[in-house]
Order: structure tokens, then sequence, then C-alpha cells
């Protein structure tokens, strides 16, 4: 897309402020969401609470596939709010894109690879934190040259594609949606009346798709996530 950002610097570093809004609103959706739907937690669960329950099992049933036992627990909360903010980042830019005098303002976060790839960084970060935790810092390094120490050079751009795999798939999958649907909509607005009657249809058809891809997708991330982080959390005899 031919898009364009309004683009600040602070002590040389460039800020995109699409990208820093959305991420902020998107935070501020879920938060909102929780809040709303963990009020007036009572013995017999309300509508709104079977709701919160239900979102937590089906995290915290992610996270058992993976790292099942005590091990896994710690990461619960983790899986649940990542897994959310991915979503509601995949839906953002369904509903709320903002363009004045050329610049997009708000769009979804995860159309930007530097958003995902900071995503991809910190599952990243806390799978090496907790193996060095867990394992050992010698033990940890000594993870590099399993099963054969020539295995070195493999293990260490297994990092990489790891990272790159994990962010880029969510970024072209996402973006190649809101592609489309942005030219589904400028083709119902370049011939008046008529093609945007045609391609009604395609565009509702196109949003639903675009909701089944996004939770599909959130649900890739976090399970891909907590499988890297068993990777390197796990103990070989």
């Amino acid at each position: 897309m031919d898009d364009k950002y309004p683009i600040i610097s602070i002590l040389g570093i460039r800020f995109n402020l699409a990208n820093c809004l959305s991420v902020l609103l998107c935070a501020a959706i879920v938060f909102a969401i929780v809040l709303f739907l963990s009020r007036k937690i009572a013995l017999k669960p309300t509508k709104r609470q079977n709701v919160l329950e239900w979102a937590i099992d089906f995290t915290n049933g992610i996270v058992k596939s993976a790292i099942p036992g005590k091990e896994g627990q710690q990461f619960y909360l983790f899986a649940f709010v990542m897994f959310f903010f991915v979503l509601i980042s995949n839906m953002f830019g369904l509903i709320f894109q903002l363009k004045i005098d050329g610049f997009t303002w708000l769009k979804s976060p995860t159309t930007d690879p530097i958003v995902t790839m900071s995503l991809a960084m910190i599952v990243l970060v806390i799978a090496h934190y907790f193996s060095v935790e867990r394992l050992g810092f010698g033990n940890y390094l000594k993870s590099y040259i399993k099963p054969v120490s020539f295995f070195l050079p493999i293990n260490i751009i297994e990092q990489f594609t790891n990272f790159l795999t994990l962010s880029l798939r969510l970024y072209g999958n996402i973006f190649a949606g809101e592609v489309l649907l942005n030219l589904l909509v400028k083709m119902a607005f370049s011939n008046g009346f008529g093609t945007m009657i045609v391609t009604a249809p395609i565009q509702m058809v196109w949003q639903g798709f675009s909701v089944f891809i996004g939770s599909i997708q959130a649900f890739v991330f976090v399970t891909l996530s907590m499988v890297y982080i068993s990777e390197k959390i796990e103990i070989e005899d």
C-alpha cells in the first residue's frame, strides 16, 4: 500500500505515530474488555464472568498443550494477554481506520512488520530468560551444541528463523487482508453507485473472512510462542 504515516523524531529515533496510537488504543481496548468482564466476580458466575473464564481456560489450554505441568503455570497470564492483544490488533483496522490529509493515523498495528517483530522479540527474550533461569547459564550455552557440537551454527540460525517466521507470518496474513479490503473500498467508489452495490456483498464476505483469519493468526501466534518457550526450557538427558 502507498499509505503515508506521520513520523516524529526524538533524539534521532523515528517514531511512527500511527503505530504508537494504534498500539495504545488496542491495549486500552483489551484492558477495558477484561475490566468489564471481571467486574463483580461471584461464586455463581454471571454471563460476563463465564465469558472471561472461558477465555482464560482457552489460553491456559494453549499453554498446557506445549508446557504441561507446573512449569507452564507461570505463562498463563502472558498467553492470555498476548492472545487478546494480538486478536484485537488484528481486528482493529477492520473497524477503525483514520486518514487525515493523506496520512494514516489509525490502522491495525499488526499490518506493520515493526510491531509484529517487536511482539516476536518479546516472546524470544522471555524464552531465553527462562531457559537460563531453569537450566543455568552453562547448560543454556551447552544446548547450542546438542546433539553434537557442529550443530552450533544451525542452532544459532534457528533462533533467527524462529524470530522471522513468528513475526512475518502474522504480518503477512493481516497485511494482505487489509490490502485487499482497501482495494475493494477503492473499487466501490470508483464508478459511483453501481460499483458500490456490486462490491458491498464482497466487502461483507471478506470482512467476515478477515475476522476468521485474524482469530486464527492470534491462536497460531500464541501457540508457536509457547512451543518456542517450551523448546528453550525443556531439560534434555
